[in-house]
């Protein structure tokens, strides 16, 4: 713990984890109010820049907590809709994968990848949600061996990756 005037301060902020993401996003109001109907989300902060844009804002989804400001490229920050994408995502652990998977779908995301069970045991599909960022939904339903893991994957490449791009 560090100390300032005597009083003893954690190293980290009591409402978050050790890994907090942070999305620049085109539209920060819409993109909140999304991730308030398709995760549920709870809004916990929101702070706007002079001219009335949403400079940061924090959201608790789950038990974690997302940062997001509105993009700003001049400042290394654009988003997946100037980039045409996003190489990067997040995985959201849930109760219930296919009804977390149809909110979003109901909120306005695009599926990329319905549920399905996987091969290392949990639930998953992905969606894309309207601002470009890729969320992958799962529910952890069964325990895989670290044998029948490997078994499965390699079963798995060969039905899903084309010959040729496996590495």
């Amino acid at each position: 713990m560090a100390q300032t005037a005597g009083s003893p301060i954690a190293w980290k902020p009591a409402q978050y984890h050790s890994l907090t993401p942070y999305l620049a996003v085109r539209g920060a109001p819409l993109a909140i109010e999304f991730y308030k109907k398709a995760f549920g989300a709870e809004e916990l902060f929101r702070m706007a820049a002079p001219d009335g844009a949403v400079m940061h804002a924090e959201l608790r989804i789950g038990d974690s907590v997302v940062m997001l400001g509105e993009e700003s490229p001049e400042m290394g920050a654009p988003s997946p809709a100037t980039l045409g994408g996003s190489p990067a995502g997040l995985l959201f652990y849930v109760e219930h994968c296919d009804q977390a998977f149809a909110r979003a779908l109901q909120a306005g995301a695009t599926a990329v990848q319905p549920p399905a069970d996987m091969f290392w045991g949990d639930r998953y599909g992905t969606v894309k949600d309207p601002f470009g960022h890729r969320w992958s939904i799962a529910t952890h339903v069964k325990e895989v061996p670290p044998e029948e893991m490997a078994r499965a994957q390699e079963a798995w490449m060969k039905e899903n990756v084309p010959a040729g791009k496996k590495s």
